[in-house]
């Protein structure tokens, strides 16, 4: 089994912001599928199926994203996968809306789901997708930004990604992590 786990925040208030990028991918995939959510188990809306005979787990961790790694632990330690069956897909602000980047394994960079994360399974190498949001401009701090919405001309960039991003994670069902690397980061 290979779990995706999307990073956001639950609630209404924060279902179209920045920080909740890694929900939309999980969506994307959930909804393109016409897939359902269980919902009251490992502090998470989940989705368990079958993709090109790869049993699969597609995760929006509902602890809020400073306690992401709780969800991810629990879900870990009942199904029994190691950290290298792990992806998490989260927002970066280092990279322009819209640009994705896989990695292997890495610190946390300063994002605070990531930090959870590490800490919660002890260790830096699980799979990220790195999904870039762009740094805020002029007096706007960081945490209203990450918060705040996409910008019109933003989502011209950030819808593709979305679908670029969701088949990155379901093309991880029959090929490795490295070759999925190879096609998405170029």
């Amino acid at each position: 089994m290979k779990c995706i786990v999307g990073l956001g925040n639950p609630g209404l208030k924060y279902k179209k912001t920045r920080h909740n990028i890694g929900f939309h991918v999980i969506d994307q995939i959930v909804e393109q599928n016409n897939w359902k959510y269980k919902k009251d188990k490992f502090s998470a809306h989940y989705v368990i199926e079958q993709v090109n005979g790869e049993k699969m787990i597609f995760v929006k961790p509902q602890t809020y994203m400073n306690k992401s790694g709780e969800s991810i632990r629990q879900i870990a330690d009942f199904y029994e996968l190691s950290p290298e069956e792990i992806l998490v897909v989260y927002d970066d602000l280092d990279l322009p809306p819209g640009k994705i980047r896989l990695r292997q394994k890495g610190g946390h960079g300063g994002h605070n789901g990531i930090r959870n994360t590490i800490d919660h399974l002890g260790t830096k190498e699980f799979n990220r997708l790195r999904f870039g949001i762009g740094r805020p401009e002029g007096d706007l701090s960081v945490v209203h930004y990450v918060l705040g919405k996409f910008s019109k001309e933003e989502l011209k960039d950030v819808r593709p990604s979305i679908e670029d991003a969701a088949k990155a994670c379901e093309d991880w069902s029959d090929q490795t992590f490295l070759e999925v690397m190879n096609t998405y980061n170029q």
